[in-house]
């Protein structure tokens, strides 16, 4: 359906369930390299789809100004509540907004616009990509920086029905559990998890269903999205501590720069 292939549909639903899942998955392995950027080309710094804050709270802590966007009002809720408790609302901004249209002036410009953790993957058609990337490249003043963070593996991942991949204590209380199933959609590009969060507290059960869908993009394909945004390119990595890139790297970041 449209809302699928717009690839906003889930992370609503997903909100309650997005920091359980990735304690036990990514966990925090791509923050030090965050705040290592942030640290070598300051602020102030645009994070797009901050999500819950799993990157933010950390870059925020570093720099004068940090602005993050996310289409998802669940999700900047939560991240509202930890800036509180963290003391950090002073220094930080929080925009509900469509990163392919960003809601910023173009007098308004960021040293560091970040894209960890496949963000740019759930767009989920070309022009969707460009128009991200132009809406950037007119937030960054000549020489300013963007980080992108791709998810390298989508296509290879194996499809599979209800497979039960996570389990344990829910974040409050009781216990959960995820029940995955895995569909490729070839044609498009596509890899779309099927999810289900199955909430337990002593006899009652209560599940939560929903989808969410990525796109795989290759180095190559990004490189030359930015290269027609006026952005070039820096470094392209395979790693979290700096090594260089390969096509079967575990990880594809990409740092680029406005000319």
């Amino acid at each position: 359906n449209e809302e699928l292939m717009q690839g906003w549909q889930g992370w609503d639903d997903y909100a309650p369930f997005y920091d359980w899942e990735n304690e036990r998955t990514v966990g925090r392995q791509d923050v030090p390299f965050w705040v290592g950027l942030a640290d070598r080309v300051g602020g102030p710094v645009l994070e797009l789809g901050c999500g819950t804050g799993r990157v933010s709270l950390s870059v925020a802590r570093r720099v004068e100004r940090f602005v993050g966007v996310d289409r998802s009002e669940p999700m900047l809720k939560k991240l509202g509540t930890r800036l509180r408790r963290g003391r950090l609302g002073r220094r930080v901004s929080l925009v509900q907004g469509d990163i392919r249209a960003l809601p910023f002036r173009n007098r308004c410009r960021f040293k560091l616009i970040m894209a960890p953790y496949g963000i740019l993957q759930s767009l989920l058609r070309d022009a969707d990509v460009r128009m991200t990337l132009n809406s950037v490249a007119g937030l960054l003043p000549r020489g300013g920086v963007l980080g992108i963070d791709l998810v390298p593996d989508l296509a290879r991942w194996q499809e599979y029905t209800r497979r039960v991949s996570l389990r344990g204590k829910g974040p409050s209380g009781g216990t959960l559990k995820l029940i995955e199933t895995v569909r490729q959609d070839r044609e498009r590009h596509l890899t779309i998890f099927d999810q289900e969060f199955v909430e337990r507290r002593g006899r009652q059960l209560k599940s939560h269903c929903f989808s969410l869908a990525f796109r795989t993009l290759s180095v190559p394909q990004v490189s030359r999205y930015l290269e027609r945004a006026g952005l070039q390119i820096d470094a392209v990595l395979g790693d979290y501590q700096g090594d260089a890139w390969s096509p079967e790297a575990d990880v594809w970041i990409i740092v680029a720069r406005r000319r």
